[in-house]
């Protein structure tokens, strides 16, 4: 059996009935790295490793215990601690990085089964969207390998569109796992924070930081999503009986014609199909946003870098660190950090304490006196876009800048921590993927994936990149 662009479940299915070894994966997933070296999607492989583990995992089989994930080739983004792989951050300071634990998402996919690959390249710290990194090279997207797959967590992205693992994990502080997702034709979910297991990683921000889950159909994203919060709720919703929210102001103010129209085309057939689209705006959302967004982020960094450095790494100072930062954008931001430009402590506990309660209020109030059921929008106002235009980045005849244009959408719904997916729904003019994002009440986690479900059924299935 081929695996390449094999489901998540499907490969399950013949390892759980006797018909696929795990060890033919292994060597399956072992050529399909081989064979796509080109996008830099991974940074760290240990094929005899990842023999002896399939073979393990055969011998399990062989004794009769069948696991939830068995087999199932997963890759990790590298800012979260493996104690079989090094975990740099895609950073040089932490380039011998060697954790004696597995972090707990780790810890409980092993547990059911899963056959960690390696890691995943990155954008350098998780700090960026596009996922160039001065350290470990740019990830490139399947699509076109010249652009950008976004990020931060772009090599585990590009993994799954590229058909070298079906499911990776990620993480998202303010859109890491949903950027990449909708730039490279895939689904990608940040759960509502603290859903999953938060210890073991490299953070920038606890407030914030949640790991996330990368697949390309929704019931691969649910089958680890399962594992990974404990639980197994999610119910089929029935299209017709959605009612969802289109605020189109302020996610549709922005937004580049190719991916405009492709939205439409897929409001249009989830309306057709029978969902009930409402447009409601939140025109204060984004000011709100911006009283905590950055506020939290480079305060939190500073110190969680610090404490992580302290507990980790003998003698390495957050300074030093940041003296062997090799991205230009990301040594910026982290030298503003501590210098003139740090965050002062009464503004983030004003971010922390009053504006960010008063966002999650915003959302809660949202959802409950509108009486809908999630809201959906664009993933990113714009696609793909070359690898470098780091500063800025051309849309609509404009140039604006990279980072808050393509993280303006998803941010809110990351401050706020409620659950956010996103799913491919198209391909644009250009040739490239548009994602469609849907975001839900904190903690109705099943409910926001059961409409992923949905809504995945209605739209036709995007292709893949032409590799």
């Amino acid at each position: 059996m081929n695996i390449k662009n094999i489901s998540a479940t499907e490969l399950l299915d013949s390892v759980h009935s006797g018909s696929l070894q795990v060890s033919d994966i292994a060597k399956q997933t072992k050529t399909a790295i081989e064979d796509n070296t080109d996008i830099n999607a991974i940074i760290s492989f240990d094929e005899e490793l990842l023999s002896a583990c399939a073979k393990k995992l055969d011998d399990e089989l062989t004794a009769g215990n069948k696991l939830p994930l068995h087999g199932v080739p997963i890759l990790i983004k590298d800012n979260i601690e493996t104690a079989d792989f090094l975990t740099t951050g895609g950073t040089a300071a932490l380039a011998n990085n060697q954790p004696a634990e597995d972090a707990g998402v780790v810890k409980r996919l092993k547990d059911a089964g899963a056959l960690i690959v390696g890691k995943a390249n990155m954008h350098e710290l998780a700090f960026g969207i596009t996922s160039n990194n001065g350290c470990t090279g740019a990830v490139r997207n399947p699509y076109d390998k010249t652009l950008i797959p976004g990020g931060s967590s772009g090599g585990s992205a590009a993994a799954v569109s590229a058909g070298i693992v079906p499911v990776s994990l990620g993480s998202d502080t303010g859109g890491s796992n949903r950027i990449p997702a909708s730039l490279c034709g895939v689904c990608g979910f940040r759960p509502t924070t603290d859903r999953y297991p938060d210890d073991g990683f490299i953070n920038l921000s606890k407030t914030r930081d949640t790991a996330g889950v990368f697949a390309r159909n929704m019931p691969d994203l649910i089958l680890v999503d399962n594992i990974l919060a404990g639980k197994s709720e999610v119910k089929s919703s029935s299209i017709d009986q959605l009612k969802l929210a289109v605020p189109r102001d302020p996610f549709f103010k922005i937004i580049e014609t190719e991916t405009a129209e492709v939205i439409e085309k897929a409001l249009k057939r989830l309306s057709d199909a029978g969902a009930t689209l409402v447009e409601i705006d939140m025109e204060d959302l984004f000011d709100l946003n911006d009283k905590i967004s950055f506020q939290i982020a480079i305060y939190e960094t500073v110190r969680e870098l610090t404490d992580y450095l302290d507990r980790n790494v003998s003698g390495l100072s957050l300074e030093a660190l940041i003296d062997q930062v090799l991205s230009p954008d990301v040594k910026h931001i982290l030298q503003a950090s501590i210098g003139e430009q740090a965050v002062p402590e009464q503004v983030y506990q004003d971010s922390v304490t009053v504006y960010r309660p008063q966002l999650q209020k915003m959302y809660a109030t949202f959802f409950k006196n509108n009486n809908v059921d999630a809201m959906i929008y664009p993933t990113t106002p714009l696609t793909a876009r070359p690898i470098g235009d780091d500063d800025t980045i051309e849309m609509n005849g404009q140039s604006l800048p990279t980072f808050p244009t393509y993280t303006r959408n998803g941010d809110p719904s990351s401050n706020a921590g409620i659950p956010s997916l996103s799913i491919p729904v198209g391909l644009a003019s250009n040739g490239l993927p548009v994602g469609l994002s849907i975001d839900g009440p904190v903690n109705c986690d099943e409910e926001v994936l059961s409409i992923g479900i949905a809504i995945e059924a209605i739209l036709p299935a995007i292709d893949g990149p032409d590799l």
